[in-house]
């Protein structure tokens, strides 16, 4: 069975934001407004998301 990923994608700023919210954005790999990463789907990868779910968009 395939490896499966996620594509994650900033789509609102981090300035305001909590600074361990930060720091859970640049460890998905994002940098800038717009930014995607195509991550594992792991639990770890997935606690990260649920974490900072009002900043990022999620895709299959």
């Amino acid at each position: 069975m395939p490896d499966k990923t996620i594509k994650v994608t900033l789509v609102k700023s981090i300035i305001g934001t909590k600074q361990d919210h930060r720091a859970t954005v640049r460890g998905l790999g994002l940098r800038r407004l717009n930014s995607s990463a195509v991550l594992e789907d792991t639990p770890a990868v997935r606690g990260m998301i649920r974490k900072v779910a009002y900043l990022v968009k999620c895709e299959g």
